[in-house]
């Protein structure tokens, strides 16, 4: 997919560039295979503003046992990738993101806030939302899956009941963090009481590979839509044997990051669809490549997310939207079910079980600035 932006005022040059780090307060303890959120979730926020006075934000959502650190991301942002941003004209965009990505390795959640934040200012002077400008939209609305995570089985039980009255009708039963006969009685109640979700299973890489088959084909048995990533991502061996093993699609998650990981997931024939994420891709157009990649092969695709706020949230539903590789929708529920309070302006749009598209220019909504001094644990301006 190329980078085409109209001119005129978009030769206009970036001036501010402003970062917030914030931590968010949240409201249970989420069990994710691999690692444990509890108290709080840390996010950059970055802000660009052109010298007409627009502003564009990002989200940076990173998690240190999986993508990389908070400190890294804001040293990313704020020491390397600045200079490659101040002074350059918001048509610049796709060099700016060429540079980023030459000026400090690794970074992804950095330089998707980065690519977010140039076309929501990009949009915002053009007066057009940002799926627009990755190619239009195939969709206005958008599957939404929430994930049961919480070691507390009462707590996720109550949380059940709220998804149901919400109108959600997918939900992601993480797995693999207090062993299998946890996961087994979880999803033989969930069939038993709550018949009305459909359900899936992540075991963000928390099985051992010994007894990982094993487990997985049990799982199997009861019927979820997908399984996803059950071991480590370096274990391409063991993904391909339990992907033969079963009848259930599997899914990669840790193992693909962007495209050149799709490719050698491929040709390793490790999985049967992709977790897609801007975070993990390095931005929204790397993370369509990802998609593009996998349907041209026959895989699936669903967008996925990391712990983020309604910022990032609403950046991946921009990218869902122009991509129609995209069949299995996302997971951008923390704004509504995680966090004590979100940083958008108003609540990130979600109706009867979906993300429903804002229309507004740009990503639609913005962040409130009140809430990110509030939450700001540490801030550079300049």
């Amino acid at each position: 997919m190329g980078c085409v932006t109209a001119l005129g005022d978009l030769e206009q040059i970036i001036t501010g560039f402003d970062l917030w780090y914030l931590e968010l307060p949240v409201v249970s303890v989420r069990d994710h295979g691999i690692g444990k959120v509890a108290g709080h979730c840390e996010v950059i926020v970055l802000r660009l503003t052109g010298e007409g006075g627009a502003a564009g934000f990002g989200e940076a959502s990173p998690w240190a046992v999986f993508t990389g650190s908070p400190e890294a991301s804001f040293a990313a942002l704020d020491r390397y990738i600045r200079p490659h941003v101040i002074g350059r004209p918001v048509a610049d965009r796709c060099a700016i993101m060429a540079d980023a990505t030459r000026a400090v390795a690794h970074c992804t959640e950095a330089k998707a806030a980065l690519e977010s934040a140039l076309l929501d200012l990009e949009g915002r002077i053009l007066n057009q939302p940002v799926h627009t400008l990755l190619g239009g939209k195939v969709r206005d609305a958008i599957p939404l899956s929430v994930s049961i995570a919480d070691p507390d089985w009462g707590r996720d039980e109550a949380l059940l009941a709220r998804l149901r009255d919400d109108g959600v009708g997918l939900i992601k039963l993480k797995t693999g963090f207090a062993g299998h006969g946890f996961d087994m009685m979880r999803l033989e109640r969930i069939a038993s009481d709550w018949p009305e979700f459909s359900v899936r299973v992540d075991y963000n890489q928390g099985l051992a590979p010994e007894s990982a088959l094993r487990q997985v084909k049990e799982v199997a048995a009861t019927g979820p839509d997908f399984i996803e990533q059950p071991v480590r991502a370096a274990l391409s061996d063991a993904m391909a044997e339990i992907r033969a093993s079963i009848e259930v699609p599997l899914l990669a998650d840790e193992s693909v990051f962007g495209p050149e990981d799709m490719a050698r997931a491929i040709r390793e024939k490790i999985c049967d669809g992709v977790s897609v994420k801007i975070m993990k891709a390095g931005g929204l157009r790397r993370a369509q490549k990802v998609a593009e990649l996998a349907a041209a092969h026959g895989l699936t695709a669903y967008g996925g997310d990391m712990f983020e706020a309604g910022l990032a949230h609403l950046a991946g539903a921009h990218m869902i939207a122009a991509t129609p590789e995209i069949t299995l929708g996302c997971e951008f529920y923390q704004a509504r079910y995680f966090l004590r309070e979100d940083i958008l302006e108003t609540p990130f749009p979600c109706d009867g079980g979906e993300v429903v598209l804002p229309d507004g220019p740009g990503l639609g909504i913005r962040p409130d600035i009140e809430k990110l001094d509030h939450y700001a644990k540490v801030t550079s301006h300049g």
